[in-house]
């Protein structure tokens, strides 16, 4: 099953084992059955310390389940952990045996404390790159209290379990037979979900801080890159993110990363992260910030009720997926309508799809797309595509896709349960037409992440507010500054153009180094 170098880099692996584990393997006369037993077979080659035994009880066939001999075990693979999985499967092998989790000790103690029986299960996609952030969660809080247990569930081989919970998104977990979450989601965010209290603690221990001199909202390539400049000049530094990554996390092929040649976004914020943590950076992760409010020292209110000070302040807030904004949209966002053809399309194998938008994001959407489901219709408000000429050449050489220019979407529809198809405007004739179709995806682009500044002031708080283009973008100027002494912003959030990594690594460079600026001028760094 396993080929000779990946035998090598895993026997190094399981010598990490402290302790001995056993493996219980459900099978069937399957062929992935076969695989399963092929993969199992492997790992107990590699190690004394594995054990396997082939009289498991699970529903779920072929399944295997990891635990220590002797006792029940809590976690579960639905299929064979492969592809982007195949980490989840090493870590659960580690962390059942004794291997210490990177994990906080804080939030380790937190997962031990939570009461109850927590029976999770979790819906995934080989080539999703978001369920296995999800799934090794799940699992090292299965590993870390007795009381909790997890199931990956492959949704390709298991699609029964798929179309009776009418499932059409990844990563979808359960918990105790009832929907939990959808989407990629932190070992902290499901941890806070779980723990009810945990909200106002935090909200107390932000509260008690004191002043920062720069503190940078938002934890992408740009706040990641402006919180390692202002730490570097030794003043005192605050990240404020509602989610470390941000829209990178959501990246699956990143080839223009200079002096990378290839990676994707879960490795990037891995690195990012990494590297701020080597300096002496505050860094506050899913805080989500509410208002600006300027002054000497300007205040940063939060959803959570808590409230920042600091002496400057960088906005790094990014963007997010852009919506149709039709009517059916909400009601079916996971239910058909997704954003992400790389998690969500295997669950359309041999089914019929549609993708919103021409560009470069929509055509490669369309091209992957059509080697997994039956028939791609994209449509292109536009009267022609925008995408790369190498792109489109590829597209129109698919015999499952068709291409419909001058088409405004106006509603996505469905049963009340699930998409059943979309209407569109013809632009040129004004007339309505209907397409049957279990799938839209949609890739229009990207809306700043900068709502909560509409607020900048208040009725009863004179002062200046931050600027916003009409698009939404905060208004910068060639050092990052905005229209609010001290406030400074960078990334995709601002009217800076062509949003790229790398340029929002570079402007959240220039902002800090703009904000120090500011400081030694106006006053004395902390």
């Amino acid at each position: 099953m396993l080929d000779a170098n990946i035998k090598t880099q895993l026997k190094a692996y399981l010598e990490k084992l402290q302790q001995p584990i056993e493996l219980v393997a459900t099978l069937d006369d399957s062929a992935k059955a076969e695989e399963m037993r092929g993969l199992l077979s492997d790992i107990v080659e590699l190690s004394p310390k594995v054990s396997l035994r082939e009289n498991g009880d699970s529903p779920l066939r072929p399944s295997f389940a990891i635990g220590l001999p002797g006792q029940a075990p809590r976690i579960s693979f639905a299929g064979l952990p492969m592809g982007h999985e195949f980490t989840s499967l090493i870590l659960a092998l580690l962390q059942t045996g004794g291997h210490p989790p990177k994990v906080d000790a804080e939030v380790i103690e937190q997962i031990k404390a939570l009461p109850g029986t927590f029976n999770f299960e979790t819906f995934i996609s080989l080539s999703c790159h978001n369920c296995p952030d999800v799934v090794q969660a799940m699992n090292l809080m299965a590993v870390l209290n007795p009381g909790i247990c997890h199931t990956m569930i492959d949704g390709a081989i298991f699609q029964d379990e798929v179309d009776k919970r009418k499932i059409m998104a990844v990563p979808t977990m359960f918990l105790n037979g009832e929907e939990f979450g959808a989407g990629r989601m932190t070992i902290e965010e499901i941890v806070a979900k779980l723990d009810t209290g945990s909200a106002a603690r935090d909200a107390e221990k932000l509260n008690a801080k004191e002043a920062y001199d720069v503190l940078v909202i938002g934890g992408g390539p740009a706040g990641a890159s402006a919180a390692i400049y202002a730490a570097r000049k030794g003043i005192r530094t605050g990240l404020l993110a509602e989610r470390f990554g941000g829209q990178v996390m959501d990246t699956l092929a990143i080839e223009n990363f200079i002096s990378v040649k290839a990676t994707d976004g879960p490795k990037l914020v891995m690195g990012l992260e990494e590297h701020v943590k080597d300096y002496d950076v505050d860094i506050m992760n899913l805080q989500r910030a509410a208002q600006l409010i300027p002054g000497d020292l300007i205040e940063v209110k939060l959803e959570n009720g808590a409230s920042l000070k600091s002496k400057s302040v960088i906005i790094s807030t990014g963007a997010r997926w852009r919506e149709m904004n039709v009517p059916g949209e909400k009601e079916y966002r996971g239910k058909g309508v997704a954003y992400c053809p790389h998690c969500d399309g295997p669950l359309f194998k041999g089914k019929r799809v549609a993708v919103i938008g021409g560009g470069n994001s929509g055509v490669e959407a369309a091209i992957d797309l059509a080697g997994i489901v039956g028939h791609v219709t994209l449509l292109e408000f536009d009267g022609q595509l925008r995408a790369d000429a190498v792109l489109q050449r590829k597209l129109f050489s698919l015999p499952n896709v068709t291409v419909i220019t001058k088409a405004l979407t106006t509603e996505a529809t469905g049963d009340g349960e699930k998409v059943n198809g979309l209407l569109y405007k013809n632009r040129d004739s004004g007339e309505i037409h209907r397409i049957d179709l279990e799938g839209i995806f949609v890739q229009i682009g990207l809306l700043p992440n900068t709502d909560w500044l509409k607020g900048t002031t208040t009725e009863t708080t004179a002062g200046p507010r931050v600027n916003l283009s009409k698009h939404g973008e905060i208004e910068v100027d060639a050092k990052g500054q905005t229209s609010v002494p001290g406030v400074f912003a960078a990334g995709d959030c601002t009217t800076v153009p062509y949003k790229q990594i790398i340029i929002a690594m570079g402007e959240g460079a220039k902002a800090s180094l703009s904000a120090f600026d500011h400081l030694i001028r106006t006053s004395s760094p902390a």
